[in-house]
C-alpha cells in the first residue's frame, strides 16, 4: 500500500517537475492585470502572483518559479514605486517559491507552518544564505496580517493540494486568493510527498467555502480570475470526484478500473481531467489504509 502512495507521489512530482522546467524554459515575460482598486494579479512563470498595494508597502502572494524574481519587480514597478514589503507563499511547490531569494533581504515572508516544514527539504532553502528565504512568519489556523483597508487574512483548512495550502483574503475588496488548492476547474493535483490528501481534499474545500465570508472574486492558482461561485462549486466537483471513486472502491473495481469507468454529472463538463487517473490511485491507496 505505501508502495502504491509512494509511486503514485512521484508521478505527482514528475507532472510537477515538467511543469516548472516548461516555465523556466520560458522567457521572463510576466503580464500583470488589474482586478480591483489596488489590487493585481501577475501572470507568467508559474502560478498566479498577486501584487497588493498597501499604504506602507506591496505584498505579494507567490513568487513563481526561480528566475522570475525581477520580471515580478517589473511589473510591480509599473503600478507604483512603493517597496515589497511582505511575501506570502500559499504552498510549497516551486512555481509558488521559487523566485523567494530575487526579493530584498529585508521582505518579511509568511506561510503556514507545514508549508515551512515542507520548503526546508527544498534543496533551494538548504544552507545559511538559501534558507534566509524560508517563512519568517508562520500560522496554525489563521493569521491576520496589517488593519483597515490593508487588512490581509491567511487561513488554513485543512489538507488537500498539499498539507500546507493558504487561502489569502483581501476582505476590504472582497478578494481571495486560493492558491491551487483551487489551481483551476478540473482534477486537481495531489502531493502525497507533502501531505496532500484525496479524501479530505473536498471536506476542506468545503470548510473555506463555510469559514470564509464576504468574498466575490477569486484569483485560482493557475487561472483566470473568477468568482466565489467556481470556488463553491470547484469544492462539489472534487466531492462528487470522491464520492465516485469511493462507490467504485466499494464495488471490488481496481483504481484502473474505476478511472475508466468513471462518470461525473454534465455539470462538469468543462473541466479537466489531465490527473484523473493519478488522483483515483491516490484516493484507492488512502481508502486500503
Amino acid at each position: 500500500m505505501k508502495r502504491v502512495a509512494l509511486l503514485a507521489g512521484l508521478l505527482a512530482l514528475g507532472a510537477l517537475a515538467f511543469v516548472v522546467a516548461e516555465y523556466k524554459a520560458q522567457q521572463n515575460v510576466a503580464e500583470i492585470e488589474k482586478v480591483k482598486d489596488n489590487l493585481y494579479v501577475i501572470k507568467g512563470g508559474g502560478g498566479n502572483t498577486a501584487a497588493f498595494i498597501t499604504e506602507k508597502g506591496v505584498v505579494v502572494v507567490d513568487t513563481k518559479v526561480p528566475g522570475w524574481g525581477q520580471a515580478i519587480l517589473d511589473k510591480i514597478r509599473s503600478v507604483t514605486d512603493k517597496p515589497v514589503t511582505t511575501i506570502i507563499n500559499t504552498h510549497t511547490h516551486a512555481d509558488h517559491v521559487g523566485s523567494n531569494s530575487e526579493f530584498p533581504a529585508t521582505v518579511e515572508i509568511v506561510a503556514h507552518e507545514n508549508c515551512k516544514s515542507s520548503m526546508e527539504k527544498m534543496p533551494d532553502f538548504q544552507g545559511n544564505e538559501k534558507s534566509k528565504f524560508l517563512p519568517h512568519k508562520t500560522y496554525k489556523d489563521r493569521l491576520s496580517l496589517l488593519a483597515g483597508n490593508d487588512k490581509v487574512d491567511l487561513y488554513y483548512f485543512g489538507r488537500g493540494h498539499t498539507g500546507g495550502d493558504t487561502i489569502i483574503v483581501f476582505p476590504a475588496l472582497r478578494v481571495a486568493h486560493t492558491g491551487d488548492l483551487f489551481a483551476a476547474k478540473g482534477t486537481p493535483l495531489i502531493d502525497v510527498n507533502n501531505g496532500g490528501s484525496g479524501v479530505e481534499y473536498p471536506r476542506t474545500l468545503k470548510r473555506a467555502a463555510e469559514g470564509i465570508k464576504g468574498v466575490d472574486v477569486v484569483i485560482p492558482g493557475h487561472s483566470a480570475v473568477t468568482d466565489w461561485k467556481a470556488f463553491q462549486e470547484y469544492g462539489d466537483f472534487n466531492q462528487d470526484f470522491l464520492s465516485a471513486v469511493q462507490r467504485a472502491f466499494k464495488e471490488g473495481k481496481t483504481a484502473e478500473e474505476a478511472a475508466g469507468s468513471l462518470k461525473l454529472p454534465d455539470q462538469y463538463k468543462d473541466y479537466g481531467t489531465r490527473s484523473l487517473k493519478d488522483n483515483v490511485t491516490k484516493i484507492y491507496a488512502e481508502l486500503k489504509q
